[in-house]
């Protein structure tokens, strides 16, 4: 029989029979991961594949759009006792539903269900690299390095991961390239959540305020920038964190006031972008952000600094990046947006276009799934890959 008709039946028996696939990740909590993970387990077709999930901890608000989901805790440490009855555990579980394909989806996963995956011989095995590895220490970068010598493939948000992965030494040959998947609902359009008021333009930022690096100290000292020729200019911070008390502090000492909102950690992301004229991303690290592709899904123009992932998603026709840290050309940049009218307008059209084009999740989820198929088709015609 030829090498031709083997693929075609094997192929087609894959589409017959669903393929037991296992996604993994550490927490429910709000960040990027977690939330492609859920849209991944959700919308997964069950024609094709019988979908298992498995967390390290339960913790989170998005936990709640599963049911009963297999938890393997980890303890105190990844090296421990604990961590290592947990991969055991893990290797069983996965033997016992007859696993074909075991996905982790963040750095703890990848510790956790990657070797557990090769010691409970699942066929395919895939990591997942969703930052650009520059905020790891040196050991967690190495930890995961050895990791993924064991994958079929590492699933990479960005181009810019995956270089960084390749500069690390990580088979280019293994790298893959799948960007965030957005849900419909984000592309339709939401009554706005705060009042608009007659000549009052907004400027918001989705992020978390948990981290120095997401920049939030610097778009308050851009913001205070932008309120000396703009006064009547709004901006608005959505995410919550143990960073807020400073920076409220902060936005105090700047004679912002009222000018600034910390809305704290929303479920209707939808309905306060659509309360705002222009989206911003000050962060000094970033994969592929999902505040800029939910931003350019609600039509809003996105400025940023130009680093990670960031120029994938933003150019000329849909914002502008800007040099990291330079601080006065973001708030010139913003501040064009905001004078120019039929400019936002443009830029959020063409923001909205492109993000729907490659990032729907009915795209982005077929691309995952082909990548699935592809990858059993290559273990069941060669075992040995």
């Amino acid at each position: 029989m030829g090498a031709a008709n083997a693929t075609s039946i094997t192929a087609s028996r894959l589409d017959r029979s669903p393929i037991n696939l296992f996604l993994m990740i550490n927490t429910f909590e709000t960040g990027g991961s977690e939330r492609q993970f859920a849209v991944l387990a959700q919308n997964a077709r069950a024609a094709r594949f019988q979908v298992h999930l498995g967390c390290v901890n339960p913790r989170g608000p998005l936990a709640g759009q599963f049911g009963e989901v297999a938890q393997f805790p980890l303890g105190n440490s990844l090296f421990g006792w604990q961590s290592l009855r947990t991969r055991l555990n893990l290797a069983r579980h996965l033997r016992r539903n007859h696993v074909e394909i075991a996905h982790a989806f963040d750095f703890y996963t990848n510790l956790t269900l990657i070797p557990a995956a090769r010691l409970g011989r699942v066929p395919v095995v895939i990591g997942s690299h969703r930052q650009l590895g520059d905020l790891m220490t040196r050991a967690q970068n190495r930890a995961q390095a050895v990791a993924f010598r064991w994958c079929n493939a590492v699933v990479c948000n960005s181009r810019a991961g995956a270089s960084y992965l390749a500069a690390a030494g990580v088979a280019p040959e293994k790298l893959v390239v799948i960007g965030n998947a957005l849900p419909a609902e984000v592309f339709e359009r939401a009554s706005p959540a705060l009042l608009r008021r007659s000549g009052v333009l907004r400027v918001v930022m989705v992020a978390r305020m948990n981290a120095e690096y997401k920049g939030h100290a610097g778009f308050l000292r851009i913001a205070a920038d932008i309120r000396k020729s703009m006064p009547e200019v709004e901006f608005v911070l959505v995410g919550d964190g143990p960073l807020r008390p400073e920076l409220e502090r902060q936005a105090t000492a700047l004679g912002l006031g009222e000018r600034v909102v910390f809305l704290g950690d929303r479920r209707d992301v939808s309905a306060v972008l659509a309360s705002t004229d222009v989206a911003v991303l000050t962060s000094d690290s970033e994969g592929l952000s999902n505040a800029i592709l939910e931003a350019q899904a609600a039509a809003l123009p996105v400025v940023a600094y130009d680093v990670g992932g960031n120029g994938e998603l933003v150019d000329a026709e849909r914002g502008a990046l800007v040099a990291a840290g330079n601080e006065r050309e973001f708030a010139s940049a913003v501040c064009r947006l905001l004078l120019d009218a039929s400019l936002r307008k443009e830029q959020g059209e063409n923001a909205q276009r492109f993000a729907e084009e490659n990032y729907s999740v009915d795209r982005v989820c077929r691309q995952y799934e082909d990548l699935y198929v592809r990858l059993l088709n290559q273990k069941r015609r060669n075992p040995c890959v």
